[in-house]
């Protein structure tokens, strides 16, 4: 019998990847659209298979040799590479270590692959994988890349270690990963790929209805689609515009300036203008709830962070109005944060005050008869630092509101419609 022709095994192996995707559909439907997004495209000589989140690009000959002694290779190479695109994890990955990232989002995919315990998907390497698993999930309880990597950043793993991991749950090379400036050839963008977990996230609870899915797939849903906020742009939520003595470099013309000194001598034809209007944080209101739940030290974090942002960017005015209030059933304290020197002194030597229950409220009625009496001009917005467990007020304040949380929490009490959320926990712990 003859050897087949390299345009035999082409046909095989796209028909091969063809019937793991349709395979994967009719046992998951809710993955139909994300699997619809990932073209096919061979690629000889590659000797393995990538994706960039929009083409899975694979070496027929390497995937036929691989399916002669593992026949589900290809259906675990779909699932292993979706996950991997649901989950964004191939985009903007300039600023990590690479050999921990890709580890531990390898890890990630192959830890729900491993509990959606699809027969179909199943490869000889699993026992190893749990057993590698078992010992993680000791650390981190939620397997997320996220997660795994910020274990990794934080424990280190020897050489042999990192070998032996990545050779157990690699599937694919990542070399062809997004960086940042590769941004304009991105096809499939990383907010498509949000929107379409967004989709998966809702069919998810119909399907769960009638069979059993991975705990770990909605968890790395939930990390993925987790409001991936800079506190930076947290405060420029209350950013209004100001009058600063400072060179007006877009209102002054130099050539007219110029021009009157070259001649007439030392008297310019116009005068810079000694101010300039610039966006800048000037008034807003901190909450720290100071009830027993939340722990002095990350709250002091927390201000600490706020503090150096304002300090380092020069995103506020030399002389502001900000006031750092405390409270837990009732408002304990209210300090005013008037330049530097006030900030400085609360890090230093302000006294958190209260540990008793946790009640919003009175610090929006708190705040309410400040701006009633006056004593800010133009409030934009308050940032409320706790862990979520409280009484909210009914009605939605004149200015925005964010809630801080320390941590992720799925049984928290769902925050009203007109607040905004953000989570700071990885930040704070990394800072």
């Amino acid at each position: 019998m003859s050897e087949p022709n390299i345009n035999e095994i082409e046909e095989y192996a796209y028909k091969l990847l063809e019937l793991a995707r349709d395979t994967i559909i009719v046992r998951y439907r809710f993955f139909d659209v994300a699997l619809s997004r990932i073209k096919l495209v061979s690629k000889p000589g590659l000797k393995g298979f990538c994706c960039d989140g929009s083409t899975l690009y694979y070496d027929a000959l390497y995937l036929i040799r691989r399916y002669a002694d593992e026949d589900n290779i290809a259906v675990r190479l779909y699932m292993h590479i979706l996950f991997h695109c649901i989950f964004s994890h191939q985009y903007n990955v300039k600023k990590l270590d690479r050999d921990y990232w890709n580890l531990a989002a390898d890890i990630a995919v192959e830890n729900i692959i491993f509990e959606l315990d699809f027969v179909a998907a199943l490869l000889p390497q699993d026992a190893e994988e749990k057993k590698i698993l078992d010992i993680l999930r000791r650390d981190i309880p939620k397997l997320t890349a996220d997660r795994i990597y910020k274990y990794f950043m934080v424990q280190g793993l020897s050489d042999d270690a990192k070998k032996n991991y990545a050779e157990i749950f690699k599937i694919d090379n990542h070399d062809n990963w997004i960086n940042d400036d590769k941004e304009e050839k991105i096809i499939i963008t990383k907010e498509e790929w949000e929107k379409i977990a967004r989709r998966i996230k809702t069919d998810i609870k119909t399907f769960s209805k009638h069979k059993n899915t991975s705990e770990a797939l909605e968890d790395n849903i939930d990390d993925t689609l987790k409001i991936r906020y800079n506190y930076r742009e947290i405060l420029e939520h209350f950013m209004i515009m100001g009058e600063e003595i400072k060179l007006s470099d877009e209102e002054f013309d130099y050539i007219y300036y110029t021009y009157g000194l070259n001649k007439y001598g030392n008297m310019p034809l116009i005068e810079p203008l000694e101010y300039k209007e610039e966006k800048k944080i000037k008034e807003f209101v901190i909450v720290l709830d100071t009830s027993a739940s939340c722990q002095g030290e990350m709250i002091k974090k927390f201000i600490r962070r706020t503090y150096d942002i304002l300090k380092n960017t020069e995103n506020y005015f030399n002389e502001v109005n900000i006031h750092i209030i405390q409270c837990d059933a009732s408002v304990q304290s209210d300090t005013v944060i008037r330049n530097e020197d006030d900030f400085e002194r609360f890090i230093k030597s302000g006294k958190i005050m209260g540990h008793g229950n946790t009640d919003f409220r009175p610090a929006f009625s708190y705040v309410d008869e400040l701006i009633k009496d006056k004593y800010f001009d133009n409030l934009k917005g308050l940032i409320y630092f706790t862990d979520g467990y409280g009484l909210f007020p009914e009605k939605a304040p004149d200015y925005d509101v964010i809630f801080a949380f320390l941590y992720e929490d799925k049984y928290r009490p769902k925050i009203p419609g007109w607040a905004m959320q953000v989570v700071m926990e990885d930040e704070l712990n990394e800072y």
